[in-house]
């Protein structure tokens, strides 16, 4: 089960291996630290030793495909997953695109399974869509601003508006609103304006300190989470 408020980190390919896990370790003492969740989706292949050493932290597939067991050709198993130790997987980012067939598929091939879905939408209209399919989370960020570390304050005007048409369609999903986040600060403002979680690919991994960087930014999710005075 996944709590608010919550953050993700997605390491993408920048990261792996031993450097991937040592970071991932230190996040799961900011999760005990800061009672903030924390999503970490590495490579497919660190997902087993992450699940192993990795304490606290909830481990993504950074994909998953719903083909059932049998032909499928480099697909990624929800099985498979959830054998090696995944708790959830991420769908539809904007750099590994499903239909909207295809993502009513996984998500209820993930749920048979147990495990979680994170589906990345592109505006709120993709998201209403993607709503109607009740993912566990929904992510909500624009493609143009993806890596580019310059989230601006009307970005952060809407959340309130999105978040409301989207728990019109279902009440129960988590929202986590990113694309542009590249400081504590903008991890802050997002939660602030009402956003359950928030996320960091490449300001955390390509950072001179990347555990300086996520902490900063876990800080920030639970003094803004704090001070909305939600429980």
């Amino acid at each position: 089960m996944l709590k608010v408020p919550f953050f993700e980190f997605g390491p993408k390919a920048y990261l792996y291996g031993e450097e991937l896990l040592r970071i991932a370790e230190y996040a799961g003492s900011l999760a005990e630290e800061f009672d903030v969740d924390i999503i970490i989706d590495p490579q497919t292949v660190d997902i087993p030793e992450m699940a192993k050493r990795c304490k606290n932290i909830h481990v993504f597939a950074q994909h998953m495909d719903g083909n059932p067991l049998g032909r499928g050709m480099g697909t990624a198993l929800p099985e498979a997953l959830k054998a090696a130790g995944a708790c959830g997987a991420v769908l539809n980012h904007a750099e590994k695109r499903l239909s909207l067939t295809d993502l009513a598929l996984t998500i209820r091939r993930g749920r048979e399974m147990g495990l979680l879905t994170m589906v990345c939408a592109d505006n709120p209209d993709q998201a209403a869509a993607i709503a109607m399919f009740s993912p566990d989370i929904i992510v909500v960020e624009s493609p143009a601003q993806i890596g580019t570390g310059s989230r601006k304050d009307e970005d952060n005007a809407l959340i309130a508006g999105i978040n409301r048409r989207i728990r019109a369609i279902d009440p129960h999903v988590r929202l986590l609103h990113a694309a542009g986040i590249k400081t504590g600060q903008d991890v802050y403002k997002v939660i602030a304006a009402g956003s359950d979680g928030s996320g960091s690919s490449s300001a955390i991994a390509l950072a001179g300190d990347p555990c300086r960087v996520f902490r900063e930014m876990v800080e920030a999710v639970r003094r803004a989470w704090d001070e909305r005075g939600e429980t």
